[in-house]
């Protein structure tokens, strides 16, 4: 028996009934981000809750409550935008993406002018993402047109944060030509910057982020506080980034409130997924055991919940995977 074995490929058989389930192991991979950010740790939480080994303790007795024979396993990856397209090519059988970041492959507008994909499917709205843009202690900047001849980490390459950040700076005259760009994942910038080698860096996760709560409370950090002028041309530009704030004494040696925009993260699977299999693990993950996994794991686990599950979802233009639809209707949560 194979180690792994492909759900897309299986769900195109006709394989995913639920007795199959119960009898052969299936692993299910979650693409997540960098293992400083907040992708992973909330991606983690969610495979435990949607996974029932084989062999496990019924829930009922105290055992795992997830998918009967079902193995989900976090994936550490570059993010948004790679997660989306494994999902799409068939190597990740769910992401977590940003809103802005999925509408626009979806369609194929924007950066990916030609290029939809067509096989995102949303299952849940997660948590709103801040966009943190961290300077070294002390240092403050006017707007994002300070950023002009500087040294700034803009997030990975396959990152949302980045697609987002090249599109805000570009409307204040910054880009790749006249600011010395590094391509970095939080951890890695945390580190330049604390070394002096960065002025500045991008990353958009739910806060607490662990990477800048151990740069806060060492060499020190600040955040960039944008004006409410600078929030809404930001939501011009990009309508799935809304005005949001990380309030004060999340960070170490912060203790006001940043004022910053923010984009949803999501749940994204392939529409190459069988409803019934999309169904259970919908089901799995809004059940009273993933609540306390949830409740008791990264602090922004309290802030996905059912009732906001479809926050935005319609207005994104991704539809939902027809399983999760069947879920959320028969819980009331959807006409």
């Amino acid at each position: 028996m194979k180690l792994v074995k492909c759900l897309t490929g299986l769900a195109l058989a006709g394989a995913l009934a639920a007795p199959a389930l119960a009898q052969d192991p299936t692993f299910f991979r979650i693409g997540t981000g960098g293992a400083g950010g907040t992708y992973f740790p909330i991606g983690g939480t969610i495979a435990n809750g949607i996974s029932a080994p084989p062999g496990s303790r019924p829930c009922e007795e105290g055992g795992q409550c997830g998918v009967p024979g079902l193995i989900a396993i976090a994936q550490s990856t570059t993010a948004s935008v790679f997660n989306n397209a494994a999902v799409q090519n068939g190597e990740l059988e769910a992401g977590l993406a940003a809103a802005d970041v999925t509408r626009s492959m979806y369609l194929g507008e924007g950066k990916f002018e030609g290029k939809p994909h067509p096989k995102l499917r949303i299952v849940a709205n997660l948590f709103p993402e801040d966009l943190h843009l961290v300077l070294p202690a002390g240092s403050t900047i006017n707007d994002l047109g300070d950023l002009e001849g500087k040294r700034v980490g803009i997030a990975q390459a396959g990152s949302g944060t980045q697609v987002a950040v090249l599109q805000m700076l570009d409307a204040w005259g910054v880009n790749r030509d006249n600011m010395d760009e590094a391509e970095l994942n939080n951890s890695q910038s945390a580190e330049r910057l604390a070394d002096g080698q960065l002025d500045a860096y991008f990353y958009a996760a739910g806060w607490p982020v662990a990477a800048m709560v151990q740069l806060s409370s060492t060499k020190g950090m600040n955040l960039h506080s944008f004006s409410d002028e600078d929030l809404a041309k930001i939501n011009e530009i990009i309508p799935a980034y809304i005005p949001s704030a990380i309030p004060g004494g999340v960070y170490e040696g912060i203790d006001g409130e940043t004022k910053t925009p923010a984009v949803s993260a999501m749940l994204v699977v392939s529409s190459d997924l069988s409803d019934d299999l999309v169904y259970q693990l919908t089901k799995a993950m809004w059940n009273d055991n993933t609540r306390k996994l949830l409740d008791n794991g990264h602090a922004k686990g309290k802030q996905i919940t059912a009732e906001t599950a479809l926050d935005g979802v319609e207005a994104l233009g991704v539809p939902l995977h027809p399983g999760a639809e069947k879920f959320y209707k028969e819980a009331g949560l959807l006409q």
